[in-house]
């Protein structure tokens, strides 16, 4: 179990958690998780966090498909704020609980403000880290928003 999973149950929410054998030489997490599981890039949601500047903590989480980048500048405006960087990764860590290639957006060690993409809403299901390489929890778009306090925007880039 992770914190996220153990989220899902106390919610009583409707959710499925799919594990795949991961490989650590690979590079693309989400893209791994896609493949490996056979799922639709588009449905497959990776969590990256962001911040002010290089040195700070994070600020936000955002999460975008797989197969697409984030846009800074799309999360900022989301948050009404001046400018955005990625999240240094250990601080990333840090803020989350949760290792880089497993960051789940639910049940982080801090809740962040949470950004998700638009397209979540095109799908009944969505599959984002359940908080360990090699797992993924499938949940609605809606339920995960819900869990996170999160809201959607377009912020994804091509």
């Amino acid at each position: 179990m992770t914190p996220a999973i153990d989220l899902a149950n106390k919610a009583k929410i409707s959710f499925s958690v799919h594990e795949y054998h991961h490989d650590k030489n690979v590079a693309s997490y989400g893209e791994e998780a896609a493949s490996a599981l056979g799922l639709n890039p588009d449905q497959v949601f990776k969590t990256l966090l962001v911040s002010g500047d290089e040195k700070s903590a994070p600020v936000a989480v955002a999460l975008v498909p797989v197969n697409h980048h984030l846009s800074l500048k799309a999360v900022a405006k989301a948050l009404k704020l001046k400018k955005l960087v990625m999240a240094d990764p250990q601080l990333a860590q840090k803020s989350s609980g949760y290792l880089v290639g497993g960051i789940s957006p639910l049940a982080q060690k801090k809740q962040l403000p949470t950004i998700i993409d638009d397209s979540a809403k095109n799908f009944e299901e969505i599959y984002v880290s359940a908080g360990r390489r090699g797992l993924e929890i499938c949940l609605a778009a809606e339920t995960l928003a819900g869990l996170c306090r999160g809201s959607f925007a377009d912020i994804k880039s091509e």
